[in-house]
């Protein structure tokens, strides 16, 4: 760890970010498989079930916006400050993001097992199956939720200090314990009983569980690593300067991922007057679009942690390069899965649902949000960089406008003839404009960072 903290800054910008980047990206594409196979595990207890698991999830994403608020405030700043040299900031960084997380865990995991009932009826579900099922899903992975966020902003420190082979590790351990506790819970073997919807959730929750212990095992397992995290003072006193700061830094990318998925919410609302087929389409469709988003996401955290340590050192030049080779990979990953949704997207529906209706609308979906798989890609490489370089505001901005178009979109699309199709348009319609937004916005920023680099010296 050592040797990787601030190292971000000098050597082949290729092999830098080879190094930073192929961990990340492989920890999502495991993320992806693991994913894909629950809904598809899921979806053999039947649609409604599906359906259900799917509105629990909802609220799952919807508070990731606490837990980004700490994950990128922290690991934005410690970054910049491990680019500066500052050790001793970059560790109060730290301890202020887990103490955040820790709260912020807490208090989502007691809104959720209070209301439990009217978030849930907020979807407008008709099956008692789906709706039992949601109420169950949601209280034991929701009512948990702290080591979910424990897990997440621990990969994020990892992350800043150039070292994301140990959230590799942990991740692949809890994805695969999770793979196999899926069956074993939902379906029963052996002498573990069958719990379904309870077996799924608690299968989540024990694999977030294992995730969190081999994170806080890395810290001290090495007697030569030198992890900011072993000295944060995690337990002491909050410092409430570094407290504000992290708020300040990560408030805009939480307030941007909560309206993201708050929107989301409500198109899944709307989604329901086409029936809870609909519905599942959108949820399960969203999870095989994971295999597009999550790799974009490794190397926007890569490019996140890049960009942050080499502004810390005034090093822009490093910046736009490191950027431009990353643009090239996300954009040729997502013309590859756009084929593949093109050429087979009932042979890829199949795999997860089991009726003609269900397998031709999530068909139709793929081939619609397949359009705007590139720059879906170019929004979330960009949006890592911008982060990097510390204007989460300016992410906020631009990916609240556009996404909020969404819903005057969906509106008039789906009173068209398109009908539920128009839904599908209006995700891919705003995920193009925000692709071309964002990339302009990335180079505009390089130009005022230039600028004040110059400033400077």
């Amino acid at each position: 760890m050592a040797e990787a903290e601030g190292k971000l800054t000098t050597g082949s910008i290729p092999a830098v970010l080879t190094k930073l980047s192929l961990p990340i990206v492989a920890a999502a594409f495991l993320s992806t498989a693991y994913s894909i196979t629950d809904m598809a595990w899921i979806g053999l207890l039947g649609g409604e079930i599906l359906a259900g698991v799917g509105v629990g999830g909802m609220y799952i994403w919807l508070s990731q916006g606490l837990s980004t608020l700490a994950r990128m405030g922290g690991q934005v700043l410690a970054g910049q400050e491990l680019g500066r040299g500052d050790r001793e900031n970059a560790e109060h960084y730290a301890a202020a993001a887990i103490q955040l997380t820790i709260l912020f865990g807490i208090l989502f995991g007691g809104v959720s097992l209070i209301f439990t009932n009217p978030m849930v009826a907020f979807f407008g579900l008709e099956d008692a199956v789906a709706i039992e099922a949601a109420k169950i899903y949601l209280r034991i992975t929701c009512g948990l939720i702290v080591f979910s966020y424990l897990g997440q902003v621990l990969t994020g420190i990892y992350t800043a200090q150039g070292d994301s082979q140990t959230p590799l590790k942990a991740n692949f351990i809890g994805l695969v314990l999770n793979m196999i506790f899926d069956p074993i819970l939902m379906f029963g073997v052996g002498p573990f009983p069958r719990l379904g919807t309870v077996g799924a959730a608690i299968a989540t929750v024990l694999a977030q569980i294992i995730v969190v212990i081999v994170l806080v095992r890395g810290i001290y397992s090495d007697k030569y690593c030198d992890n900011i995290l072993k000295k944060a003072g995690i337990f002491q006193k909050p410092k409430l300067h570094h407290i504000k700061q992290v708020l300040r830094m990560g408030g805009p990318s939480a307030i941007q991922g909560t309206v993201y998925c708050g929107i989301s919410m409500l198109l899944s609302r709307m989604a329901a007057q086409f029936g809870d087929a609909a519905i599942a389409v959108l949820r399960v469709g969203g999870q095989i679009e994971s295999v597009t988003w999550n790799i974009a996401n490794g190397f926007s955290a890569a490019m996140n942690a890049f960009a942050a340590q080499n502004y810390g050192a005034k090093k822009m030049n490093r910046v736009k390069e490191g950027y431009k080779i990353s643009f090239r990979i996300v954009v040729a990953w997502s013309l590859f899965i756009t084929i593949l949704f093109f050429l087979f997207p009932k042979e890829i529906s199949s795999v997860f649902f089991h009726t003609t209706e269900e397998i031709l609308l999530s068909a139709r979906y793929l081939v619609i949000i397949g359009v705007g798989e590139m720059f879906m890609c170019v929004e979330l490489l960009s949006v890592g960089a911008i982060s990097g370089l510390g204007n989460t505001k300016l992410c906020s901005q631009i990916s609240i406008t556009l996404t909020a178009l969404r819903i005057p979109l969906a509106l008039l699309l789906c009173n068209s003839p398109l009908s539920v199709d128009g839904l599908f348009w209006a995700l891919t319609i705003s995920s193009i404009l925000k692709g071309i937004t964002f990339y302009f916005a990335f180079y505009k920023e390089c130009r005022r960072k230039d600028n004040q680099v110059v400033v400077d010296r």
